[in-house]
């Protein structure tokens, strides 16, 4: 027999939970980053990290054990094409968990859940955007200004006139 899962339930019955994590898994493949519940984060969090070192293998066998869970087939293509390769150097520890506060309506505690590589690119590339800005700044800096710069034009400002409106 089965043990039940450890903590709170997510829905009225196991297969409703199942199904739950298998959006939510579906959902962040999709997208890299979604916003959802804490408790919600910290289950799918193991979840997820094991589709993802099932794509990491790449067989044939691992590739149908992802499908019967994520049933969309571009999210599963995009999990073995992009995803799982991406993460080939990295032993565990596939996504973050960050803690935003209460939402607003019902006061339940959110939190963001992304995958890490996916923001280590953009950190990579806004740092390299960063310098080459910097750089830029720096040659405009240092070169002599030989044109002044010409005083700014003053727009008028256009007003709309009203048009009575017409009855039918």
């Amino acid at each position: 027999m089965a043990a039940p899962t450890q903590g709170t339930r997510l829905g009225g019955s196991p297969a409703h939970q199942k199904l739950i994590l298998a959006n939510l898994a579906t959902s962040l493949f999709e997208k890299g980053k979604i916003t959802t519940t804490e408790a919600k984060a910290k289950k799918l969090r193991p979840f997820a990290e094991r589709i993802i070192s099932q794509a990491k293998r790449g067989d044939l066998a691992s590739r149908r054990r992802v499908l019967a869970v994520i049933r969309n087939k571009s999210v599963v293509h995009s999990l073995f094409t992009e995803i799982g390769p991406s993460f080939a150097k990295r032993n565990g520890g596939y996504l973050r968990i960050t803690k935003l506060g209460p939402r607003k309506g019902d006061n339940a505690p959110m939190a963001v859940i992304e995958l890490v590589e996916a923001l280590a690119e953009k950190v990579v590339a806004q740092a390299e955007s960063a310098t080459k800005s910097a750089a830029k700044e720096e040659t405009a800096a240092s070169a002599p200004a030989t044109t002044e710069a010409k005083p700014a034009k003053k727009t008028a400002k256009k007003t709309a006139k009203k048009e009575p409106a017409k009855k039918a």
